[in-house]
């Protein structure tokens, strides 16, 4: 099962970058002064000393309110709230297209976000991964307003096993997509961590959105 994740997780960034970055609402409206928010400097990860580029952003351990929990057993996830933006939404289940890269949710669904089920379930240990639309030809869609979250805001994922588990967020970036950090991104990690990935930097009415909204957060607690 590991390998297989790791198989998976190699092929995620590409699909990312390109299936969810159409920029289809702006592309259909021809308005290009709504695009979403964007994250600031300031919501950026940490990097500790010693550490590198491209290792996931950390919170401080002593902060008691942010500390990481225990992890949970695997459990499929059945919803994704995200309270500081509104968000409450259904998770259906994301496999690999024919040419080994992450499907996504179907378009024309606004409210719906998928998760990579051939990897980690969120609250299990490792990288459990999440993504979603940020519009669609009707206008904003699950993940429009992404990259207005904040550092230490919660992400609640509700389990098929009854219980909810609850993640800090450690940072909020943006990154172009041929710069994407694949191994910050989707490599493995000793603790329960989640990315919550969408389309986002510049964007151009040719090639759509030119880059992803990364949020990374850390499980925190249960419910």
């Amino acid at each position: 099962m590991r390998s297989r994740r790791s198989v998976g997780d190699a092929a995620i960034a590409a699909a990312t970058v390109l299936a969810l970055c159409s920029g289809a609402w702006l592309l259909h409206s021809g308005d290009g002064t709504h695009a979403p928010p964007q994250p600031s400097p300031a919501q950026a990860g940490r990097t500790a000393p010693g550490a590198g580029e491209d290792d996931p952003p950390r919170t401080d351990a002593r902060d008691p309110l942010h500390a990481a929990a225990l992890a949970l057993p695997p459990s499929p996830p059945d919803r994704i709230r995200i309270p500081a933006l509104r968000v409450d939404a259904p998770l259906m289940g994301l496999g690999l297209t024919r040419t080994g890269s992450l499907d996504v949710p179907p378009a024309e669904r606004a409210n719906l976000a998928g998760w990579y089920e051939a990897g980690t379930t969120p609250g299990e240990t490792g990288t459990a991964i999440v993504a979603g639309h940020v519009d669609n030809a009707d206008g904003p869609a699950v993940f429009y307003r992404l990259g207005a979250l904040r550092k230490g805001s919660t992400i609640e994922v509700d389990r098929r096993d009854g219980g909810t588990a609850l993640f800090s967020v450690d940072a909020v970036e943006v990154y172009d997509a041929k710069a994407f950090p694949d191994e910050k991104v989707y490599g493995a990690v000793s603790r329960p961590e989640l990315r919550v990935i969408t389309c986002g930097g510049g964007y151009s009415r040719t090639t759509g959105y030119r880059g992803n909204v990364v949020v990374f957060a850390h499980l925190t607690g249960t419910r």
